[in-house]
């Protein structure tokens, strides 16, 4: 999110100099179905003046085929990337062991697992995380980033 490099600039270049894949998540975290198309692209483009990626992931998955259209234009041309399993770390209601049961029944090879680097999310994803990274490369699997 756009807005969060600003603020934390140093984490910002911190996440690129350890080589993570950067994407543009709008400026200011829209909904997609939500926003006049206008609005959405500006603040994507805004973002983008931050990010410099050719990758975007639609705040909540949701997004309008005409947006998709403007953002994967000449113009944009940013390459529109989905997730398959949401951990659920986002939900003060969930437990850090139902975030990571959520992401284990629901992941399969090739799957890409959504966390989020918030305050609100952090007592999940910090429990959850490890054991899931542990649990799937005891499976055989590998990790990549985009």
């Amino acid at each position: 999110i756009g807005d969060n490099i600003l603020k934390y600039p140093e984490v910002f270049e911190r996440v690129k100099n350890d080589g993570h894949t950067i994407g543009n998540h709008t400026f200011n975290h829209l909904k997609g179905w939500k926003t006049d198309d206008k609005t959405y692209i500006q603040n994507t483009i805004k973002c983008q003046a931050l990010t410099q990626t050719n990758l975007f992931r639609p705040p909540y998955g949701r997004i309008k085929k005409s947006q998709i259209a403007s953002l994967k234009s000449q113009i944009l041309n940013l390459e529109i990337v989905m997730w398959d399993t949401l951990s659920g770390d986002f939900d003060i209601n969930l437990s850090p062991e139902k975030c990571y049961q959520n992401v284990i029944k629901h992941t399969r090879n090739g799957s890409i697992i959504v966390f989020h680097d918030s305050l609100k999310a952090f007592d999940r994803l910090e429990y959850a995380l490890p054991l899931v990274l542990s649990y799937f490369k005891d499976k055989g699997f590998t990790f990549s980033s985009l």
